[in-house]
């Protein structure tokens, strides 16, 4: 087998271990509670998606050995179009038509830019250089995870910002391996400790947004984001700091251009496709629920902003509460003119305090001892 045809059938294995690893987090954000939607650390089909995804990153490294960057770095966009079937055949998860496109749209844009991206010379960057990067890389991952949880009531939006925050971390973990591999060429020193911490924290930061994001946004839309933005970073900093360029000239950054608009057209489709599907289980919810004609105004609030179409127990039992239309209480009081013992029953109304202590409140009556004297 030619190195060529080798590098192509590593790219390949490496989509497909992403492509896997993916699903596996996916499920895991599914089945675990909110507590635990950055690091299920005991969960095991979470340290099954880490080796997927570590056997994946080491396949495509391999492959950049045997084959050109310019073949291999837009086969590592096939993820998204390996993980749809993928997850239809395994975990029986099927997309729709609208999820399809958008997930070819992003693939073909990613692949036909990092396609023209031209090679350089192997460059390194300096100590300013490298604490720019690190200094603006944690900001703009800092800045999307708050981003991310103002819009908590939106989980297609706060998965998109959340897969974004992790295709930056892992972008700029990519550009710090290429500085170290660049310097170990002329031996290690300590210098480059600092660098391999930022890869180690960077690394880490990636795996755990991406686990956040698929966390009630289904897979295609985090997926997506993540293997477009991941490359894209790390082009955009090889082309202003390592000096890349885009093949072909004018013509081809125009073309560049024209597929990152690809791209994100694929991106703004699977994101819309999202919230589509979201309104309609919300309004699918609704209708189930004013038909069972059970739940009230305080569950369905509850129900919203948990995020669970299951109600609070304590809104079941006031839904359930009822009241006679009579709620006057016979209470006896002296009537005008009477004898001290000539008391008469005078029905009183009951007062209901359910919205501030969550039931019908009895007042006790109170004997008025201001009698009306009658003067003959």
């Amino acid at each position: 087998m030619s190195a060529l045809a080798l590098s192509v059938l590593l790219s390949f294995v490496s989509a497909v271990a992403y492509a896997g690893g993916a699903i596996v987090q996916e499920q895991v954000a599914v089945s675990s509670p909110g507590a635990q939607q950055y690091a299920p650390l005991r969960r095991p089909g979470w340290w099954a998606a880490v080796a997927l995804n570590g056997l994946g990153g080491l396949l495509h490294v391999v492959a950049l050995a045997y084959g050109p960057l310019s073949l291999v770095q837009p086969l590592g966009a096939l993820t998204i179009v390996f993980a749809l079937p993928m997850a239809a055949l395994f975990v029986g998860r099927r997309a729709g038509a609208t999820a399809w496109r958008g997930a070819i749209m992003a693939t073909v844009g990613l692949a036909g830019l990092l396609s023209l991206v031209g090679a350089s010379d192997a460059q390194s960057l300096d100590t300013a250089q490298r604490v720019a990067a690190a200094l603006g890389t944690a900001a703009a991952v800092v800045a999307l995870m708050l981003a991310a949880r103002a819009v908590h009531r939106h989980p297609a939006v706060r998965s998109i910002l959340l897969a974004t925050a992790s295709g930056v971390a892992f972008g700029m973990s990519s550009v710090f391996t290429k500085t170290v591999a660049v310097d170990w060429t002329g031996g290690v020193s300590a210098a480059d400790l600092p660098s391999l911490a930022v890869i180690g924290v960077l690394a880490t930061a990636g795996m755990m947004l991406s686990q956040a994001s698929y966390r009630g946004a289904g897979l295609a839309a985090p997926l997506a984001t993540l293997t477009v933005v991941n490359p894209v970073v790390a082009a955009a900093v090889g082309i202003t700091m390592f000096g890349e360029t885009f093949r072909y000239g004018t013509t081809g950054t125009a073309l560049a251009l024209s597929c990152a608009v690809v791209a994100a057209g694929g991106l703004i489709l699977l994101t819309t496709e999202r919230l589509a599907r979201e309104q309609q289980e919300a309004r699918t919810t609704e209708a189930g629920t004013a038909a069972s004609g059970t739940a009230s105004p305080v569950a369905e609030s509850t129900a919203a902003d948990a995020g669970a179409p299951a109600a609070d127990p304590a809104a079941r039992l006031l839904a359930e509460l009822t009241l006679p239309r009579d709620v006057r209480m016979p209470v006896p009081l002296p009537s005008p003119g009477a004898a001290p013992d000539d008391e008469a029953s005078v029905p009183v109304p009951l007062v209901s305090y359910a919205p501030y202590y969550g039931g019908p409140y009895v007042p006790v009556a109170v004997v008025d001892r201001q009698r009306v004297r009658v003067k003959s």
